[in-house]
């Protein structure tokens, strides 16, 4: 297969994965290449995504790593083969790469729990709600990047509302819900849309309330997106610099944990709810 100029997530994660199968059997590029036939240079260009790889050469570099484990055998040959375009790639001269293979891998993602303190999740944004956002970022964005990042926010809420949607649990903090950002009336029409969707049967809205005696502390937006197996679950970390994306093992279960202590902190959804309705009356 030609050498890529970009991959994408799925072929990067895929890539990786398939190191991490090697490295475990405690063979070396050299012999990798040797039992597959080919060369080790091959390897390490699949392992870096440089190259793609059949299905096929995945089921037998996972029978020469001696992995047994089918479900996940199956993830990673469902990963591989060509490359498919998602809508995502008419951002790809526009918008940072990160924000390219979060949208790659919220769409494939089996279910999604995001938590937020100082804002309302991405993807229950109104576009107002997002822009006003996007307008405080340092340095000021151009104004057409501030509309390829609000398009690109809400084109990728479709995945709560397609033929099967996604499985979407959202934690907030009262803090996010007071947040004025475009004013009263941008924050109300937000709070009312925060409403409507958690009316949604595959959308859960729980909020952490200023009384609640004690929550995991977490400065940036948390977006754990769960994979068809649990070794391709992903956490993605919304920081000052950039989407930050995390793979191994301790770390994805760190944070899956910190979620867990979230929720338990957080409001019922009914209780939630009643919240909002209250924030948004007095807003």
């Amino acid at each position: 297969m030609p050498v890529r100029n970009t991959s994408s997530a799925r072929q990067q994660r895929l890539g990786l994965e398939l190191r991490k199968l090697r490295e475990a059997a405690g063979i070396s590029s050299t012999e990798a290449g040797r039992l597959l036939g080919t060369s080790q240079a091959q390897i390490s260009n699949i392992e870096s995504s440089r190259v793609g790889v059949s299905g096929d050469r995945v089921r037998a570099m996972a029978h020469n790593y001696t992995c047994a484990d089918g479900a996940f055998i199956d993830a990673l040959v469902g990963m591989a083969g060509e490359r498919k375009r998602g809508w995502w790639e008419e951002y790809r001269e526009s918008l940072p790469t990160s924000l390219l293979h979060l949208a790659e891998i919220e769409h494939y993602a089996t279910a999604l729990r995001v938590a937020q303190v100082v804002t309302i999740p991405g993807l229950l944004q109104t576009s107002e709600h997002a822009r006003a956002i996007f307008r405080e970022f340092v340095p000021p964005l151009k104004p057409h990047e501030l509309e390829y990042r609000v398009s690109h926010r809400i084109k990728r809420q479709e995945i709560l509302f397609r033929d099967e949607p996604l499985s979407y649990t959202a934690i907030i903090h009262e803090a996010a819900l007071r947040m004025q950002f475009g004013g009263p009336e941008t924050a109300r029409a937000q709070l009312t849309h925060l409403l409507n969707m958690g009316e949604r049967d595959n959308i859960t809205i729980a909020v952490i309330p200023f009384d609640g005696t004690s929550f995991p502390i977490a400065g940036h937006g948390v977006d754990y997106l769960y994979g068809p197996v649990t070794q391709l679950d992903t956490v993605q970390l919304d920081t000052a610099h950039g989407g930050e994306t995390l793979h191994t093992t301790a770390q994805v279960k760190r944070y899956g944990l910190t979620l867990d202590r979230m929720e338990e902190a957080a409001l019922t959804p009914n209780a939630s709810r009643d919240l909002i309705q209250q924030i948004a009356r007095s807003t």
